[in-house]
């Protein structure tokens, strides 16, 4: 059978007898796990001596991690089964070490796969790494701020009236997403200079692709506009977009969490639980920016255009 490694970092500004209290008691396990964020309602069982823990939902599926050993302050060893959506076994470990005034945490988990599923080996790596990146960005809100700054509220169905906008494609690296977008909505905002009552809606980012295995990304920078600017520069185009009915999940909190919401509306999707209509790609929508709140206000409308 196929095996796989997942491996992810993180630096955590907190004593390391606290980082390692978040990783090695299951009681907190619950309040910073990336699968359970995606579930509010999925039911967990924490065994008496904090060692064990079961979940059971409808997008999380249902499984039980075990502490099979532990050095205090160093290492803890889990074994993970998973009995839905399909049957399957893991080794997951946690290190923790003192580093640069803080603690790093290196999340591990050795598996296989059925061999008729070998094909799958890259994806599954480059999956499962972006889950314990998401929670690791957790955990290190859970431990420095003692809560998580990433909160889902689902929205549900509703009206996009579509809009005519000005924009810029961009094709890049999933490591430089986040300071390629900034450049782009800077080069939009100049291009429709102090004419603010050109602005006729939120901005927004359609994603057009997410290649998780080659960690590449394409996507579409626009702000919706009453009239186009008389002119524009180099690279911005005019386009619209068309009234559609959509579903909303919206996320509030930092943009390095957003990631919770689009796996969210992937399971959310994948259990059915709203038709996406294909060849319409998936787009955010951004209800305030950075430098006008506080990071933890930040508000952005992940939308499926749905049947």
């Amino acid at each position: 059978m196929p095996k796989f490694q997942v491996l992810k970092t993180q630096l955590i500004n907190a004593p390391i007898d606290k980082v390692y209290e978040n990783v090695s008691d299951l009681n907190h396990w619950t309040s910073w796990s990336p699968w359970l964020i995606c579930e509010p309602e999925a039911t967990t069982k924490v065994a008496d001596n904090n060692k064990s823990y079961s979940w059971e939902g409808k997008r999380v599926g249902s499984g039980e991690m075990k502490i099979t050993e532990a050095e205090v302050n160093q290492s803890v060893n889990y074994d993970l089964t998973f009995l839905k959506p399909w049957k399957s076994e893991a080794k997951v470990r946690f290190e923790v070490e003192e580093k640069d005034g803080g603690t790093e945490v290196r999340w591990y988990m050795d598996s296989k796969l059925p061999f008729f599923m070998f094909w799958m080996k890259k994806m599954m790596v480059a999956f499962l790494g972006m889950d314990f990146q998401r929670g690791l960005n957790l955990l290190k809100d859970y431990t420095e701020l003692g809560e998580i700054q990433s909160e889902l509220e689902f929205v549900g169905e509703r009206s996009y009236p579509g809009c005519q906008y000005i924009a810029i494609k961009t094709d890049t690296t999933m490591a430089r997403v986040g300071t390629d977008m900034e450049a782009d909505f800077t080069k939009l905002w100049e291009a429709i200079g102090g004419q603010k009552d050109l602005v006729a809606g939120e901005p927004f980012s359609i994603y057009h692709k997410f290649d998780m295995v080659k960690e590449q990304v394409s996507y579409t920078c626009g702000v919706p506009v009453s009239s186009y600017p008389d002119s524009l520069p180099s690279g911005v185009f005019t386009d619209n977009m068309e009234p559609m009915k959509i579903y909303t999940l919206r996320h509030i909190g930092p943009y390095i969490h957003l990631g919770n919401a689009w796996t969210t509306m992937q399971m959310m999707m994948r259990n059915k639980e709203f038709r996406a209509v294909k060849g319409i790609h998936p787009f955010e929508t951004y209800a305030n920016a950075p430098g006008e709140v506080d990071e933890k206000e930040l508000i952005t409308d992940i939308n499926f255009a749905v049947k």
